[in-house]
């Protein structure tokens, strides 16, 4: 081969492996983008952790109903095109409905104030950093390990929606009046098992409920404790008194434990829903397990809470870090 022609056949391989090595590279990126990571503030923000986990400790000891609202919180956002915090959204024009005037959460979701403080206190030792769909997280698990239950490691780095969906907020989250067929399906469109279910419905051992989301179960269902009953009706008449709240489990209502599935095994959830994760179906054998067993289920809370934290996280260049949780910069 002439020389001029081995230099020239050279420099083409030597373009080839590097536009093939540049190609790895950029995929490379491209994959590291799309995957959370448990350490994504370590070098940014490291104080963010610690920040958020002082800021919930001090709002759930000054009020423990915040605990089980700030893990709902998760839940209802996650739920509705990902873990994306688009559940803080404000309808700040007309032209834009937000989804907390939506159904399941219209004067019933709480906790946007203590997102709000967190979020000031996280832009004051890093601005630009920390998403509010991460601080949702990380809020969530620390209001759990505040209230004495499991915690588990929160993977990092999700980015903030431009966007809501009042309409898929009003369809795609589970009803609390639905069988357990539809429960079943609804957590399945996301992703989860039949068992993942169970598990996280285990969230209801904190929180309560308004009258009007358990009248019904009250008054026309035969399997529910007649003292239970006896003692509901009191405050959640047939009529009138919608807003009047009582606690998802009457037995330890401010502690996150494994009396919520003890509860279902003797007839005493409040909610249609949660009763019928014990009434003669598929799931039954599970309640019973996790009633006698927290260990096995705070394994399985865990577990469940970082699968659904990776529920189509925005990441990379998807989204923006919001300045202000409640409207996009």
């Amino acid at each position: 081969m002439h020389l001029s022609s081995f230099y020239y056949y050279n420099m083409a391989f030597s373009s080839q492996i590097y536009g093939l090595y540049l190609f790895m590279l950029l995929l490379g990126l491209g994959l590291g983008y799309a995957q959370l990571s448990s350490n994504y503030y370590a070098t940014t923000c490291p104080k963010a952790l610690s920040t958020i986990k002082i800021a919930v400790l001090k709002a759930v000891a000054k009020e423990h109903r915040l605990g089980a609202s700030l893990l709902r919180m998760h839940f209802h956002d996650c739920f509705v095109n990902g873990c994306d915090a688009s559940i803080l959204l404000d309808d700040v024009s007309p032209s834009f409905k937000g989804e907390k005037t939506a159904g399941p959460n219209a004067n019933s979701l709480r906790g946007f104030e203590v997102i709000d403080s967190i979020k000031s206190q996280v832009e004051s030792i890093c601005p630009g950093v920390v998403s509010c769909a991460d601080i949702i997280a990380v809020a969530a698990r620390d209001s759990v390990a505040a209230l004495g239950g499991p915690s588990w490691q929160v993977e990092l780095g999700r980015r903030d929606s431009t966007t809501a969906s009042y309409s898929a907020a009003n369809t795609e989250l589970p009803s609390p009046l639905m069988d357990l067929s539809d429960l079943i399906s609804s957590f399945s469109n996301k992703g989860f098992t039949a068992k993942d279910m169970v598990a996280l419905s285990g969230a209801h051992t904190t929180g309560q409920a308004r009258c009007s989301m358990f009248r019904g179960r009250l008054y026309n269902e035969t399997n529910i404790d007649s003292t239970l009953a006896t003692s509901l009706k009191s405050s959640c008449p047939s009529t009138g008194s919608d807003t009047n709240f009582s606690p998802l489990d009457a037995t330890s209502p401010v502690i996150f434990d494994n009396a919520y599935f003890t509860n279902l095994v003797n007839n005493k959830g409040l909610l249609h829903s949660d009763q019928q994760l014990f009434s003669g179906g598929s799931t039954d054998s599970q309640v019973k397990t996790y009633s006698t067993n927290p260990i096995t289920f705070y394994a399985d809370f865990a577990n469940a809470m970082v699968k659904m934290g990776k529920l189509s996280p925005l990441t990379g260049t998807e989204g923006e870090i919001r300045t202000d949780c409640r409207k996009v910069n």
